[in-house]
Protein backbone atom coordinates (compact mmCIF):
# COMPACT_ATOMS: atom_id res chain seq x y z
CA UNK A 1 0.00 0.00 0.00
CA UNK A 2 1.54 3.21 -0.89
CA UNK A 3 1.86 6.15 1.60
CA UNK A 4 -0.90 8.43 0.19
CA UNK A 5 -3.41 5.60 -0.07
CA UNK A 6 -2.39 5.04 3.62
CA UNK A 7 -2.46 8.04 5.03
CA UNK A 8 -5.55 8.76 3.48
CA UNK A 9 -7.18 6.11 4.75
CA UNK A 10 -6.24 7.01 8.11
CA UNK A 11 -7.81 10.52 7.39
CA UNK A 12 -11.17 8.57 6.79
CA UNK A 13 -10.76 7.20 9.96
CA UNK A 14 -9.96 10.08 12.01
CA UNK A 15 -13.50 11.26 10.95
CA UNK A 16 -15.08 7.98 10.98
CA UNK A 17 -14.13 6.65 14.49
CA UNK A 18 -14.54 10.11 16.01
CA UNK A 19 -11.25 10.72 17.20
CA UNK A 20 -10.80 14.31 15.55
CA UNK A 21 -14.00 15.37 18.68
CA UNK A 22 -10.80 14.26 21.50
CA UNK A 23 -7.75 16.51 19.80
CA UNK A 24 -7.76 20.17 20.82
CA UNK A 25 -8.74 22.86 18.26
CA UNK A 26 -6.81 25.98 16.91
CA UNK A 27 -3.51 24.82 18.58
CA UNK A 28 -0.19 23.98 17.83
CA UNK A 29 -1.11 20.33 19.86
CA UNK A 30 -3.68 19.77 18.17
CA UNK A 31 -2.32 19.76 14.48
CA UNK A 32 0.29 17.56 15.95
CA UNK A 33 -2.40 15.31 16.62
CA UNK A 34 -3.86 15.69 13.33
CA UNK A 35 -0.31 14.88 11.84
CA UNK A 36 0.82 12.26 14.42
CA UNK A 37 -2.62 10.39 13.16
CA UNK A 38 -2.59 10.80 9.55
CA UNK A 39 1.01 9.88 9.17
CA UNK A 40 2.07 7.69 12.01
CA UNK A 41 3.97 4.33 10.56
CA UNK A 42 4.49 6.47 7.39
CA UNK A 43 6.74 8.85 8.48
CA UNK A 44 9.07 8.53 11.56
CA UNK A 45 8.24 12.38 12.07
CA UNK A 46 4.71 12.30 12.37
CA UNK A 47 3.53 14.91 14.47
CA UNK A 48 6.61 16.18 15.06
CA UNK A 49 8.01 19.62 14.93
CA UNK A 50 10.73 20.21 12.05
CA UNK A 51 13.78 20.69 13.00
CA UNK A 52 15.95 22.10 10.03
CA UNK A 53 14.75 25.02 7.33
CA UNK A 54 12.20 24.09 4.52
CA UNK A 55 11.15 26.01 1.09
CA UNK A 56 9.06 24.74 -1.55
CA UNK A 57 8.76 26.73 -4.82
CA UNK A 58 11.05 29.07 -3.97
CA UNK A 59 9.05 30.45 -0.98
CA UNK A 60 11.25 29.69 2.45
CA UNK A 61 8.89 28.79 5.17
CA UNK A 62 9.42 30.17 8.65
CA UNK A 63 13.04 29.26 10.04
CA UNK A 64 13.81 26.24 12.45
CA UNK A 65 15.62 27.91 14.90
CA UNK A 66 12.70 30.54 15.58
CA UNK A 67 9.79 27.72 14.91
CA UNK A 68 8.48 27.19 18.47
CA UNK A 69 8.63 31.31 19.09
CA UNK A 70 6.19 31.30 15.67
CA UNK A 71 3.63 28.36 16.42
CA UNK A 72 3.88 30.17 20.14
CA UNK A 73 2.65 33.37 19.08
CA UNK A 74 -0.51 31.65 16.04
CA UNK A 75 -2.00 30.04 18.71
CA UNK A 76 -2.60 33.38 20.46
CA UNK A 77 -4.10 34.44 17.43
CA UNK A 78 -7.83 34.89 18.11
CA UNK A 79 -10.41 32.88 16.29
CA UNK A 80 -13.88 35.08 16.71
CA UNK A 81 -14.74 35.81 12.96
CA UNK A 82 -13.99 34.01 9.87
CA UNK A 83 -11.09 36.56 8.70
CA UNK A 84 -9.38 36.15 12.05
CA UNK A 85 -9.35 32.17 10.98
CA UNK A 86 -8.02 32.50 7.69
CA UNK A 87 -5.26 34.45 9.14
CA UNK A 88 -4.36 32.21 11.74
CA UNK A 89 -4.60 29.35 8.65
CA UNK A 90 -2.21 31.61 6.58
CA UNK A 91 0.47 31.96 9.35
CA UNK A 92 0.58 28.30 10.50
CA UNK A 93 0.84 28.05 6.30
CA UNK A 94 3.98 30.33 6.41
CA UNK A 95 5.43 28.35 9.35
CA UNK A 96 4.69 24.74 8.00
CA UNK A 97 6.10 22.90 10.49
CA UNK A 98 6.26 19.60 9.55
CA UNK A 99 8.57 18.27 6.68
CA UNK A 100 5.91 17.06 5.10
CA UNK A 101 1.97 16.68 5.22
CA UNK A 102 1.72 19.99 6.46
CA UNK A 103 -1.50 21.08 3.60
CA UNK A 104 -3.15 18.03 4.92
CA UNK A 105 -3.17 18.42 7.72
CA UNK A 106 -3.93 21.88 7.89
CA UNK A 107 -6.81 22.29 6.27
CA UNK A 108 -8.30 19.54 9.02
CA UNK A 109 -7.21 21.65 11.21
CA UNK A 110 -8.21 24.77 9.52
CA UNK A 111 -12.27 23.33 8.98
CA UNK A 112 -11.98 21.88 13.52
CA UNK A 113 -11.67 25.72 13.86
CA UNK A 114 -14.01 26.91 11.66
CA UNK A 115 -16.47 24.42 12.94
CA UNK A 116 -15.48 24.92 16.20
CA UNK A 117 -16.16 28.91 15.75
CA UNK A 118 -18.11 29.52 13.29
CA UNK A 119 -20.41 26.10 13.02
CA UNK A 120 -18.80 25.71 9.10
CA UNK A 121 -16.61 24.12 7.38
CA UNK A 122 -15.07 24.37 3.96
CA UNK A 123 -17.06 22.34 1.37
CA UNK A 124 -13.49 21.33 -0.44
CA UNK A 125 -14.74 19.33 -2.93
CA UNK A 126 -15.83 22.54 -4.45
CA UNK A 127 -13.14 24.67 -4.30
CA UNK A 128 -10.77 24.75 -7.31
CA UNK A 129 -7.17 23.08 -6.85
CA UNK A 130 -5.30 25.69 -8.95
CA UNK A 131 -7.41 28.92 -7.51
CA UNK A 132 -6.89 27.49 -4.40
CA UNK A 133 -2.81 27.02 -4.72
CA UNK A 134 -2.55 30.32 -6.31
CA UNK A 135 -4.26 31.98 -3.09
CA UNK A 136 -2.49 30.16 -0.97
CA UNK A 137 0.69 31.29 -2.63
CA UNK A 138 -0.07 34.90 -2.59
CA UNK A 139 -1.59 34.90 0.80
CA UNK A 140 1.64 35.45 2.64
CA UNK A 141 1.00 39.72 1.03
CA UNK A 142 -2.92 39.24 1.24
CA UNK A 143 -5.04 36.50 1.80
CA UNK A 144 -8.15 38.57 0.39
CA UNK A 145 -7.80 36.08 -2.40
CA UNK A 146 -8.18 33.20 -0.16
CA UNK A 147 -10.64 34.70 1.97
CA UNK A 148 -13.07 35.30 -1.30
CA UNK A 149 -12.20 31.62 -2.43
CA UNK A 150 -13.34 29.64 0.68
CA UNK A 151 -16.04 31.84 2.01
CA UNK A 152 -17.54 31.25 -1.40
CA UNK A 153 -17.94 27.33 -0.52
CA UNK A 154 -18.87 27.41 3.12
CA UNK A 155 -21.30 24.93 4.80
CA UNK A 156 -23.16 24.54 7.75
CA UNK A 157 -23.27 20.84 7.09
CA UNK A 158 -20.31 20.30 9.60
CA UNK A 159 -21.18 16.62 10.12
CA UNK A 160 -22.06 15.15 6.87
CA UNK A 161 -19.81 12.64 5.90
CA UNK A 162 -20.00 13.29 2.02
CA UNK A 163 -18.26 16.63 2.64
CA UNK A 164 -16.20 15.40 5.32
CA UNK A 165 -14.42 12.58 2.95
CA UNK A 166 -14.90 14.46 -0.68
CA UNK A 167 -13.33 17.41 1.28
CA UNK A 168 -10.29 14.83 2.70
CA UNK A 169 -10.56 13.36 -0.81
CA UNK A 170 -9.67 16.69 -2.34
CA UNK A 171 -7.14 18.23 -0.07
CA UNK A 172 -4.94 15.04 -1.65
CA UNK A 173 -5.78 15.97 -4.63
CA UNK A 174 -4.44 19.48 -3.82
CA UNK A 175 -0.72 17.79 -2.56
CA UNK A 176 -0.91 15.58 -6.40
CA UNK A 177 -2.47 12.45 -5.26
CA UNK A 178 -4.97 11.32 -8.30
CA UNK A 179 -8.30 8.92 -7.41
CA UNK A 180 -7.57 7.26 -11.01
CA UNK A 181 -4.21 6.37 -9.57
CA UNK A 182 -5.64 4.38 -6.47
CA UNK A 183 -9.91 4.26 -6.69
CA UNK A 184 -10.69 4.45 -2.48
CA UNK A 185 -14.68 3.47 -1.59
CA UNK A 186 -15.41 4.61 1.60
CA UNK A 187 -18.96 4.33 1.69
Amino acid sequence: MNKDRESIKKAFQLFETGKIDTFEVGTTKGLKQIHHYIFEGIYDFAGKIRGQNISKGGFRFASALYLDEVLKKIEQMPEHNFENVVAKYVEMNIAHPFLDGNGRSMRIWLDMILKKSLGQVVNWQHVDKSLYLQAMERSPINDLELRTLLSDHLTRKINDRTIIFKGIEQSYYYEGYRKEDDELYYF
